[in-house]
């Protein structure tokens, strides 16, 4: 009972402090809304291609080559890529160089030269999708024409289906289940203000001793143990609540795709909590002083930047790669967007033993440090 009414006691006195709560739920939907809504292009999952402009010369002297070709042509017209024979006087590479066109293609009797434009890559790159396309179709009618003519003759005669669907065809996996920038940022917000617990954390014990309540709480008829355990599940509790209050309005008011595995989601979210108000908790009682709460605004600050929390960081080999692993902030958002858009819950159960085994470890340094000293 005395653990519930401490409990109880850290919730309301918290609740009291509507600044802190202000900062708490404000801050992290206020980020939401204008990172979300100023990096929304970083998360397209379209890009905008420039009209494509082939130019090619035709030195082949191939009649084959050259039917084939021509129908071919018409077809990647009527997709919209405009073809042009180069003209007397013009030189091909120095046309794609200018801009002038995307791509230019020499036909020869012993292939196809294709000079792209670094200008526009992407463009090039479907030119030279379709260009492959081309000569692996043509060169499957060369061989059928040695041993099989009437086939050739039904390959060439499709030569148009290259371009229309029927050779290639690229089907994308889940095109729907990537996070949007709302998406990102709702959870990268949430795991952030569930870190910002380690604040609230180490003035648990340290905020008693400033406002020179600590020797009444040991002078009142209960155990150490039981005044440890109900001011950190308290403390748990109404920074959990935060978070859950967070998921909710970026899920109504903004529409966030959270999935639908909620169980495992709130488990990562609460353990992280739990990791976080241990950590200033173990912070406050290992640094003496006004220090303890600067630290863990540095680290809050460090592991919000590295985890992805303001953009997206790529975990390359680099030093910064290296250093988001070490972010619990990196570790909630992996584990969040695996649940969430590929059902992936490896991640998350990693995520939460990671958590629990080193919130175990604060709390028991905690513990050790709390018995050792007369006071609070």
């Amino acid at each position: 009972m005395n653990v519930y009414n401490i409990a109880l006691r850290e919730i309301k006195s918290s609740l009291r402090e509507p600044r802190t709560m202000l900062f708490m739920l404000a801050f992290p939907i206020v980020l939401m809304l204008i990172l979300g809504t100023a990096l929304s292009n970083v998360f397209s999952n379209f890009t905008p291609v420039d009209n494509i402009r082939l130019l090619y010369s035709n030195e082949s002297g191939q009649p084959q080559l050259t039917q084939y070709w021509e129908s071919f042509s018409q077809e990647m017209g009527r997709q919209g890529i405009d073809i042009a024979p180069i003209a007397s006087g013009q030189v091909g590479r120095e046309q794609v160089r200018e801009g002038q066109y995307t791509a230019y293609v020499e036909l020869k009797a012993d292939g196809m030269q294709l000079y792209g434009s670094s200008k526009q890559s992407i463009e090039s790159n479907i030119a030279q999708g379709m260009l492959t396309a081309f000569a692996d179709r043509y060169n499957l009618a060369a061989a059928a024409f040695r041993s099989d003519p009437s086939k050739a003759e039904a390959i060439l005669a499709n030569a148009g289906a290259v371009t229309g669907g029927e050779f290639i065809r690229e089907t994308s996996l889940n095109p729907n289940k990537s996070p949007g920038s709302i998406d990102y940022y709702a959870i990268a917000m949430t795991t952030m203000i569930a870190l910002y617990a380690a604040i609230s954390g180490s003035y648990l014990f340290r905020g008693e001793r400033t406002r020179h309540t600590a020797i009444r709480l040991m002078a009142a008829p209960i155990a150490k143990g039981e005044l440890f355990a109900g001011k950190v599940i308290g403390c748990t509790l109404i920074n959990f609540l935060s978070v859950l209050v967070v998921v909710l309005f970026s899920k109504f008011v903004f529409q966030a795709d959270w999935g639908s595995h909620y169980g495992i989601v709130f488990l990562v979210l609460g353990t992280e909590v739990v990791l976080a108000v241990s950590l200033g908790l173990g912070v406050g009682y290992l640094v003496q002083g006004e220090s303890p709460r600067a630290v863990v605004m540095i680290f809050t600050q460090i592991a919000s930047f590295v985890g992805g929390a303001y953009f997206p960081v790529e975990s390359d080999g680099s030093f910064m790669g290296v250093l988001t692993y070490l972010s619990p902030l990196r570790w909630a958002n992996t584990a969040l967007i695996g649940a969430i858009y590929t059902d992936d819950m490896s991640a998350a159960w990693q995520t939460i033993g990671l958590n629990v085994g080193i919130a175990a470890a604060f709390l028991l340094i905690s513990i050790v440090i709390m018995r050792k000293r007369e006071v609070l």
